[in-house]
């Protein structure tokens, strides 16, 4: 199993609008091949701040079938215009 982490800085004041277009958003993720699970959790000290945290069943699942796949550009549309700066995403592994 493979973790997605995102840190995600939304532009100031629109931590509503991004969570409801997350809401959609996680029905587009959730139906993909190689998905497991994924949490959105919102930061206490900073607002506007969150952390995406998704499982996949390997690294390609993600990379590869989700980001290459027509849905994700639709994930773009609902979700990318929100960030500033644009997150970076690591993917990490068991240790053992």
């Amino acid at each position: 199993m493979i973790l997605e982490v995102a840190i995600l800085n939304v532009k100031a004041g629109l931590s509503a609008d991004f969570e409801k277009a997350f809401s959609e958003a996680q029905k587009i993720i959730s139906t993909r091949e190689g998905y497991i699970s994924h949490q959105l959790k919102k930061c206490i000290e900073e607002a506007d701040k969150y952390i995406l945290l998704v499982n996949w069943k390997t690294l390609e699942a993600h990379t590869e079938g989700f980001r290459g796949s027509a849905a994700y550009q639709d994930w773009k549309k609902l979700l990318h215009h929100f960030y500033e700066p644009f997150p970076t995403v690591e993917h990490y592994t068991e240790v053992g």
